[in-house]
């Protein structure tokens, strides 16, 4: 679990791969919500590739872990880590917030999963099916 102090209450168990989900059309990660500025550690140990600003993910930080794992932290309030620094789990990366598309919503951290490599196995029917080769159930991580 990210964000610290965070229980099963704290998240929709049901929300990975939601239908319909704005511009993304599917929610393909984990909306945990906490209190503005509630700190949020790394889920893994990696390399930083990037810590910065974008449109729809406001302040995030993505790191490359085990297994050619992409660990996307979206919507922060602060980023308390750099591009191309190294984390653990006990690394503090950024604070709970609003940016992005979540302001004006209650703070939270998007979390999502993302593999490099293809597990073609899990396409199914679903809207945007195809995409399931590349997202990860993050709720079926959380400890």
């Amino acid at each position: 679990m990210p964000v610290k102090g965070a229980t099963k209450s704290d998240y929709n168990s049901q929300s990975f791969w939601y239908y319909p989900w704005g511009k993304s059309v599917t929610h393909k990660g984990v909306d945990v919500f906490a209190k503005k500025g509630t700190e949020i550690k790394s889920s893994t140990s990696g390399l930083v590739l990037y810590s910065g600003e974008i449109s729809m993910g406001g302040k995030f930080v993505l790191v490359l872990g085990p297994k050619w794992r992409l660990h996307y932290y979206a919507h922060l309030n602060e980023l308390k880590t750099s591009s191309f620094s190294f984390v653990n789990k006990n690394s503090t990366i950024g604070t709970v917030g609003t940016s992005g598309n979540a302001v004006g919503k209650s703070p939270h951290l998007h979390y999502s999963i993302f593999t490099i490599l293809p597990y073609v196995w899990r396409i199914d029917s679903d809207k945007q099916g195809w995409k399931k080769m590349f997202y990860l159930n993050p709720i079926e991580y959380f400890e």
